[in-house]
């Protein structure tokens, strides 16, 4: 028996390719409080390094917001002359950064007002970086906020994308995520937004010392000397047995060789692990580096110093 064939009037047929499109462009600006937000997780095996969920169970999922302002995500750690500090650990990062596009109508300087900023890529993506280096895209005078949300629109759009040498960190994290901390006075701890593939992502942004390329255009690194309750090596060693402290407190005799104001701070550290047999008498830069050495050149770990006692 032959099956009857239904064919759909031409409106509709054009309707359904509409949407269609739709889905890979944007019709129309975007409205960020009502668009849809992404799944953001940054415990899954593709994102953490340090922080997996695979290896703590504890640890928050996807989507579910993070408080950062508890351990094991904020260290009690020591400057280079043995000042007391706080810095934040938001896990293994690359000295290459992600990009991050901001729109300038042509001829203005100042980005357009209420356009989010947009990226490509978020946590457990490859190439996803907390560290983002800014790209200046020209679009039309008479551009309306929001129209363009995803970094193939700018590019269907043939806008022109200037690179700059501005680096930006901002760990993207779940929405109502908290980390209340910062080293400069009045520098916000409020949640941002920016445009990822036309959904909406949420971030944190540290500025506590601008951060520029070293000459071969990657992220500066900062030396960082920590110990662990176990030394690597041995059973249960290494991060899992967690930062070796003092008796009675969390304040662990981890070591940065530079604070926000010095010229050669980087919230971006490689990372030596030292005996923990020589805890106690370490105490600043210079006893840390004559210390005894188990493992060098670990991470890079993205742990903006936020807050000095």
């Amino acid at each position: 028996m032959l099956k009857k064939l239904f064919f759909l009037p031409v409106g509709i047929m054009l309707l359904l390719m509409s949407c269609s499109k739709n889905e890979e462009e944007n019709i129309g600006p975007l409205d960020p409080d009502t668009a849809p937000e992404a799944e953001i997780d940054r415990f899954s095996d593709e994102a953490g390094v340090l922080f997996t969920r695979t290896a703590n169970t504890d640890l928050p999922d996807a989507n579910q917001p993070i408080n950062f302002d508890e351990k094991p995500f904020i260290t009690k750690a020591m400057g280079p002359n043995g000042d007391k500090v706080s810095y934040y650990n938001f896990d293994v990062k690359t000295v290459e950064p992600a990009p991050i596009y901001f729109l300038f109508k042509e001829g203005e300087s100042t980005a357009v007002e209420g356009q989010l900023s947009i990226v490509n890529l978020k946590p457990g993506d490859i190439g996803y970086n907390d560290f983002r280096q800014v790209y200046k895209v020209t679009v039309p005078t008479d551009y309306e906020a929001n129209t363009i949300a995803s970094l193939s629109e700018i590019e269907s759009n043939n806008y022109e994308v200037q690179a700059t040498d501005q680096l930006i960190n901002m760990p993207i994290v779940p929405n109502n995520s908290t980390a209340g901390l910062r080293w400069n006075d009045g520098e916000s701890s409020e949640l941002k937004r920016a445009w990822y593939r036309s959904q909406v992502v949420y971030f944190f942004q540290f500025d506590e010392r601008a951060i520029n390329f070293t000459s071969r255009d990657e992220i500066p690194l900062s030396p960082l000397y920590v110990s662990y309750k176990t030394n690597p090596g041995e059973e249960g060693g290494g991060n899992g047995s967690g930062f070796m402290t003092e008796q009675g407190n969390d304040q662990t005799h981890n070591i940065l060789a530079a604070l926000p104001m010095d010229s050669n701070y980087s919230p971006l550290w490689s990372v030596t692990i030292y005996d923990n047999n020589e805890f106690e008498s370490v105490t600043d830069y210079n006893s840390a580096q004559t210390a005894n050495i188990i493992e060098a050149g670990n991470g890079p770990i993205n742990a903006p110093v936020v807050q000095s006692e």
